[in-house]
This record gives structure tokens, sequence and C-alpha cells, in this order.
């Protein structure tokens, strides 16, 4: 499906929407005030909500890459414009959100903080400003470790590769922090690699960008391998939309190698990472930054002079007598651009999410507009048909349709039981997981601890000799437990190297002031939490992807034993009637619900609520209490103590987790059913409702029934008009249906 044919359907779609809309407004208000107009309003809701969600849906292409890969300057090659800052150092300090505006717009840049509903603005207008203030936020949040509780930015500003496509004004370019972000010193780590996989977990496509000069290079390695491990369903049900951009291209010299070769040897390195067929493009970020500047006329001194300096001369034409000419950077700017590559990238890029996202929201908008149709065609056939029967027959079937109705509520019933058994499965089966992991934690702390005891003094000399460590590479326990990238005892080493011990109790470390115990609290308490936070952020990034998935295949059941229900009520109807009635499906659409973080984020604050504390989900803010023993002429500290009081401190969070989740998947769970039952309720009132109407209007207007149904009839031509173009959408939009 081509990026101009989404935006045609899209236009169909909108246009059509709009005016069946308008069609039932003027048809509602040409029937009688009260409970009769209920079910018309309803359907019109239901269009308005598909409608919105026509306009509003998220697009999100997440963009990733190892520090100096050359991220900020990609990002400002799509968005057409120098606003992102780049530096030598990491810069990317929290999640930043690019969201599209009308050229005509301005510029704005907005920070969310922690615990703050409305964002704070950082600065509005030119883009030159823009980047001046945003280095310096993030410069701050460095400098103070994030005081101020930053969680993410959000730039409002025009992106050029979708500038001819209004219908993808939801369109969200993230900017996620990078591994080398993620282990920054001063910083919160573990909410930044959160910020990151939760932007991985629900986003259209990803960005790979790494550097054409050392794509190889450990951290590039580490990244590709927590992408495999952490996405391996990912990747298999989503192949075509992550891209790997071999960038700053530019930078290849006459002595290396043809780019062609490179990318094949990418290609290799993908390939063992077991990333069958990548997707690789190579790229000039900057060249096609500058290009696109220069084009548009808004390039400054700076940027002519550094696409003069860095790429001009590649333009160079000879003249008669061997003299080279460089044209000027306008004439140049054009084949520059191309020569990027991002155009093929940026068309790639909007392809895959037309395909993809932007295809499925056409269809269920498209089904949710045809459904709201066809139930307006269902009413006026109930009336053409109970005009025309006898008032006695009428008032039969309308009692036994009663009687059905009340067989379907206690088959729903039925049905909402079978609900929450699977609902309280889902809740063990998550505990269970959140249970493990408290106690692979404790058990990885306390083989920690004694790893540090058992190796404190293995190689002691003498008494009067600093104590010297040799621990065990880093490596994964020997137990089921979770990976140690750091040992305590490294962690502890300068701490404790000046201080005495007791060989005898290898687990008390004796200190001669306060200070020392302080310094030593302050390294036990960093690395507990480090490492029990980052475990907990990759078993919450599991819980949250496997339960989308465990979510999905409940939401199916739902769906299908209601559908049976109502296709028992729409057979009576059709027969009681003496009409054919269409079926009426029960819809479970993607923008008819949260994504499951957002559940976790709200159940979250109300149990923070709740506990009056402030910890989020779990260990937000880890510390135990470790205790002194004051010999007055030493302190001692006991690890033993220490780890039963780390354990506690495990187990007491624990229940913090086991609260939220529950509340998580009780509320997701509802929602879910409670749509469905919404759908069938809604059903049965309609033709209650009509059923009462028709007996009203027979015993007061019978004399006009030949008038009426004239009216009817018209009405009802009117509809097929909306109904065959939806049908014809419809035809159109299977023809381009992924594959």
């Amino acid at each position: 499906m081509s990026s101009q044919l989404f935006q045609e359907t899209h236009s169909n779609i909108n246009n059509t929407g709009a005016r069946l809309l308008q069609y039932i407004r003027e048809l509602r208000n040409a029937q009688l005030e009260g409970d009769d107009t209920e079910a018309l309003q309803k359907i019109e809701q239901g269009i308005q909500k598909a409608l919105t969600a026509l306009h509003e849906q998220r697009y999100q292409v997440a963009v990733i890459a190892a520090m100096k890969a050359g991220k900020s300057t990609f990002l400002n090659a799509l968005i057409g414009s120098d606003v992102l800052a780049s530096e030598t150092e990491a810069c990317t300090v929290c999640r930043t959100d690019v969201k599209p505006i009308p050229p005509t717009a301005s510029p704005c840049l907005l920070e969310y903080r922690e615990g703050h509903s409305e964002p704070v603005a950082v600065a509005e207008g030119e883009s030159f400003l823009i980047r001046h203030h945003f280095l310096e936020r993030n410069h701050l949040i460095r400098a103070t470790g994030n005081r101020d509780h930053t969680t993410r930015f959000e730039l409002h500003h025009p992106i050029a590769a979708i500038q001819d496509l209004p219908s993808l004004q939801g369109f969200t370019l993230v900017d996620t922090p990078g591994p080398n972000e993620w282990k920054s010193a001063g910083l919160d780590s573990i909410s930044l690699k959160q910020t990151a996989l939760e932007a991985l977990r629900n986003c259209d496509v990803i960005l790979f960008i790494l550097d054409y000069c050392s794509f190889k290079d450990n951290t590039n390695s580490e990244l590709l391998q927590d992408l495999i491990q952490q996405r391996s369903e990912f990747l298999t049900r989503n192949r075509g939309v992550i891209y790997f951009i071999l960038n700053k291209i530019d930078r290849q010299t006459e002595e290396d190698r043809p780019i062609a070769h490179v990318v094949d040897d990418l290609r290799r390195t993908l390939n063992e990472f077991g990333i069958p067929n990548p997707i690789i493009y190579p790229a000039s970020a900057w060249q096609g930054l500058l290009s696109k500047l220069i084009a548009q006329g808004i390039a400054t001194e700076s940027h002519l002079k550094d696409f003069k300096h860095f790429f001009s001369a590649r333009y160079a034409k000879e003249t008669e007598d061997g003299d080279l000419m460089i044209p000027s950077p306008k004439k140049i700017a054009p084949q520059a651009l191309q020569d990027s590559l991002i155009p093929i990238i940026e068309k790639s890029v909007v392809q895959d999410v037309v395909n993809n996202s932007g295809w499925n929201l056409l269809r269920d908008v498209l089904a949710k507009l045809d459904k709201s149709a066809k139930e307006v065609e269902d009413i006026l056939n109930a009336r053409i048909s109970g005009w025309k029967i006898e008032i006695k027959p009428l008032r039969q079937r309308m009692e036994e349709y009663k009687r059905l109705a009340k067989s379907a509520i206690v088959q729903i019933r039925g049905v909402k039981k079978l609900v929450e058994q699977q609902e309280q499965k889902l809740v063990n089966q998550f505990k269970r997981e959140i249970v493990e992991f408290a106690e692979r934690a404790k058990l990885t702390i306390q083989q920690e601890f004694e790893i540090f005891a058992q190796y404190r003094f293995s190689e002691l000399t003498t008494t009067s000799t600093p104590l010297q460590l040799d621990f065990p590479s880093k490596s994964t326990p020997t137990f089921a437990g979770f990976p140690v990238p750091q040992r305590l005892g490294e962690s502890l080493k300068k701490a404790v190297r000046d201080l005495l011990g007791d060989e005898e109790n290898p687990y008390a470390i004796r200190c001669t002031s306060q200070e020392e115990v302080e310094k030593i609290k302050q390294d036990i308490n960093r690395f507990c939490s480090i490492l029990i936070k980052d475990w907990w952020t990759n078993t919450q990034d599991k819980l949250s992807r496997d339960g989308t998935l465990i979510r999905q295949e409940l939401v199916a059941q739902i769906r299908d034993n209601v559908q049976q229900i109502s296709n028992e009520l729409s057979q009576y109807l059709g027969e009681a009637l003496e009409i054919t009635m269409n079926i009426n499906p029960i819809q479970m659409l993607v923008f008819d619900f949260q994504g499951i973080d957002t559940q976790v984020q709200r159940q979250t604050e109300n149990y923070t609520r709740w506990k009056k504390e402030q910890k989020k989900a779990f260990c937000r803010d880890y510390e135990v209490d470790i205790q002194v023993d004051d010999r007055r002429s030493y302190y001692e500290i006991d690890l033993r103590l220490t780890m039963e009081a780390i354990k506690r401190e495990i187990d007491a969070q624990t229940t913090g987790s086991l609260v939220v989740v529950e509340r998580v998947i009780k509320k997701q769970v509802s929602e879910d059913f409670s749509n469905a039952e919404q759908q069938i309720n809604d059903y049965i009132n309609r033709f209650l409702i009509e059923f009462d109407r028709l007996l009203r209007e027979r015993e007061l207007r019978e004399a006009q029934v030949d008038e009426i149904l004239a009216t009817l009839e018209v009405q009802k031509s009117l509809l097929h008009q909306y109904v065959d173009e939806f049908e014809s959408i419809r035809d159109s939009l299977e023809m381009w249906k992924p594959r």
C-alpha cells in the first residue's frame, strides 16, 4: 500500500464517516425526543470515537543507538531541522518524543516530570533557540542527577519526512537513551533503560543506528544481544520493521573498502546474532541534514561552511582548461540529499508504517463505521417490518424477544465467570513470576556476600599488608540466579582495602570512624540497588510483553463467546420480523484499548497514593538500614545481618508489586470483557426500544402507515449509499492487505 494510496483511503474513510455521522444526526432529529433516540445517540458516539482515532492514532518510530553513532543528527535529518543537540558526550538523558505540527505552527519543547500532570515549557520558537535550551537542560539534568525527576521531553516540530502526509499527524519519532546513557554516572541509569525498553515495546518501527567506523564495538554488540534476547518474539512477529542504518558513510576514505563490502560484513555480523535477512541502509545523516537545510533556505553560515568543507568538493566539475569548478551549495543540495540516502530511508520507514500499523487502523475504523451503518440499517428494516406486521403478532414477538434477551444476559454472566477464572489464572501466573524473581534476587545477593566473605582473606599475607582481593570473573551465578556485571568485592574493594578484619568471622567489617561506616553502607546499598532495579526492569519488561500476548488470546476468547450469543439474537430477530438481519460483529478494536504499560502506570500511582510512599511498582528508592555494632574502639558491620535486611526489603517491595500486578490484570480483563458485554447489551436494548416504540406509534399513527413506510424507504435508500461506499473502500483495502 503506497503512502499516497494510504492518504487517499484515509481521506475517503474520514469523509464517508463524517457524512454518515451527519445523516444519523438528521435521522435522530426527525424522531421523537426522549428514549427513542438513545440507540442512535450511541451509534453516533461510536462513529465519533472511530473518526477521532483515525486522526489521533500514534505511529511510533523508535531510534536507538550507541553513543556517537550520529543518532541526533539522523533524527535532525528526518525532522529537517538542526534542533536536537549533539555533542562528544552522551546527550540523550531522557526519552524525547518528536511530534509533527503544521509548517506554520511555532515549534516548542516540553518537559514532563514525575508527579506532575502538566508539562513545563522549556523553549519555543526558532530551532537554534530550542536546541540551546534543550542542551542546557540535558547538562543540568546530568550534573544534578536529575533532581527535578524529569521523565521525558516532547518536541513539537514540523517533520519533513511526512510533510506531504497529513493523515500521519500521529507519527512520532522516539529518541531513546542508549546503553551508554544507561550506564551514565550520576543518573538513575535503570530508569533510562526502563524508558528505552518501554519505547521498544510500543513502537511500530525500530531504527538501529550504527557508526560506519565502529559498528563492531562492544556497546553495539551488547545492544544487539539485548535486542535478540529481550526481543526475539518481536523480531519473529515483525520482520521488516527493524532497520539497521550504517551511518557516517561520508567518512569513507580512498583507502577504505567499498561501502557494499562493509554492508556485507554487517549483514554477516547480524546473521551471527540471529537476525536473518536484516534490512540495512548505508547513510550520511550529516550530509542529508545540511542538504535539506540548504534546499529550504534556512541553513546558517556555519551550516554552509560545513557543507562546503566536507561535501562540496565531491561535486566539483572540471572545465576545458582542467580547472575544478565547484557549484554553489544551493545547486548541489538536491543531488547531495539523494546521495545521502536519507530520502530512501524515509520512504521505506513511512511505507512500513502505513503498510502495518496504518493499514490495521484503516481496517479497524472502517469496520467500526461499517458496523454502525448496518446497525442503522437493521433499525430501519425492523421499523419497516414492524409497520407491516399486525399489532398482535408484533406484541407476541416482542415478548418472545424479551425472553431471549433475558436468556442472553444469563449466558453473558456465564461467560463472565469463565473470564474471571482465566483472570485468576493470569494473576497466579504473574504472581509466581514475581515471587520467583524475588527468590532469585535474594539468592543472587546472598551468593555475592558469600563470595565476598570467602575470598576476602584468600591473598592476605600478613596482618599489616593492605587487603588485596581477587574475585572470580564476572559471570552468571551457578544456580538459576541473575547475571552480576560487577562483583560485590569490586564495589567494596576501595572501601575495605585498608580496614582490619577477622579471619574467624569474614562477614565482619571493622571501621575506625563513622565516616568509614557511612562509605561502606552507601557502597552496599548502591551495589544492591543497581542490581535489583536492573533485574526488576528486565523482569517487568518481560511481564509486560507476556501480558500483552496473553491478553490478545483472552480477548479473542471473549469475543468468540459473546459473538455466539449475539448471533442467536440476530437469527431470532430476522425470523421474527421476516427480514435479513446483519451479523452484529463483536469488535475488539485496537483504538478501543489502552496498552498494558498505561495500566501499570495508573495502578502504580494508585498503589503509591494508597500506601503513601514515594515508591513505584518495585524498588524505586531501594535502601536498607545496615546495622552497626559500636564497640567503642571500632565499628563493626556484620554482613550476615545486612543480608537478612536486604531480603526483608526485597520481600516488602515484592508485596507492592503483587498488589499492582493483580490490579492491572483485573482491570485490563474487566475492561476487555466490559467492552464486549456493552456491545451485546446495546444490541439487546436497541431492539427492546424499537419494539416498544413501534407498538406505541402503531397505536397512535396507524392511519399514516403509507406515509411512514415511504419515509423509511427513502431513509434506507440514502443509508445504502454509505454501506456501498464502505464496501467499495473495504474491497480496495483488501487488495493492499499486507502479506
